[in-house]
């Protein structure tokens, strides 16, 4: 039964997928997880957006394949289109993730496979647990491939090569070499812990910087880098006018040391 639910954790809203016994993302799963994400990426005291699984050892294990195996039916019997498919709940989740105006993190906390690790691709920050053994995407094994994204954001996260042997082979690895490879960004003991210690430092910084770094980053592997450099100057130039805040924050820091590396220590 699902029972995915939504909570506050400070600035960050903690969205817990659970689909027992196995853990398997569905179409309704999907549904109720772009709900949830929906609102809280429209919720203004919102700063973070945090993705786990609150069963024990259990991302998102993947899709269900029973799920794909009706959709496969419907195509063939012509009760569904192809273009039903870019409409469905689970991309419009994936592409939600990516385009958000504010940080979204992945706190993966057990087996995260298939279109569970396209979901936590499609996040900005992917922290994983240190005892995870299953991250990948092993959907060749079934004779398909990814179609939520892992073809497409898997390249641009790791290169061309890398990202074909990984989705050729249907490679899934642990949270170690997950981190080796570039697929995660952190491990940690308790990955929603250090997903809303992270959450709880990004919101002390500007919204605006936020979600112009994450707008600019995601769009420079789509454009000439001339173009991201220009779109990078205007960008910096509107934060400068437009953020109510920036101005004195940034006189106040000058009047002290104006030195970045003291916030380092």
């Amino acid at each position: 039964m699902l029972k995915t639910q939504s909570e506050i954790r400070g600035a960050a809203a903690v969205i817990a997928f659970e689909n027992p016994p196995q853990g398997f993302m569905t179409h309704r799963g999907a549904a109720e997880l772009l709900r949830l994400a929906t609102e809280a990426v429209s919720d203004p005291a919102v700063r973070a957006l945090i993705l786990t699984g609150s069963q024990p050892g259990v991302f998102v294990r993947h899709y269900d394949i029973a799920s794909i195996a009706r959709g496969a039916e419907a195509l063939k019997t012509g009760k569904a289109t192809i273009e039903d498919f870019a409409r469905f709940p689970f991309t419009e989740l994936t592409d939600l993730c990516a385009s958000a105006d504010k940080p979204v993190i992945a706190a993966i906390n057990g087996v995260c496979m298939g279109g569970g690790f396209e979901l936590a691709l499609a996040c900005d920050i992917r922290i994983a647990g240190a005892s995870v053994t299953q991250i990948g995407l092993p959907e060749i094994l079934a004779d398909i491939f990814p179609g939520g994204g892992g073809t497409q954001r898997l390249p641009r996260l790791i290169g061309e090569a890398r990202a074909l042997d990984f989705v050729l082979r249907g490679r899934v690895v642990d949270a170690a070499t997950a981190l080796s490879l570039g697929l995660v960004h952190e491990i940690a003991a308790d990955p929603l812990e250090a997903a809303v210690a992270l959450a709880a430092t990004l919101s002390t910084r500007s919204p605006l910087a936020l979600s112009t770094i994450k707008h600019l980053v995601r769009a420079a592997a789509d454009r000439p880098i001339a173009d991201g450099l220009g779109e990078e100057r205007s960008a910096f130039a509107r934060l400068l006018r437009d953020d109510p805040n920036l101005a004195t924050d940034l006189a106040r820091f000058a009047e002290a040391d104006g030195d970045l590396a003291t916030r380092l220590r």
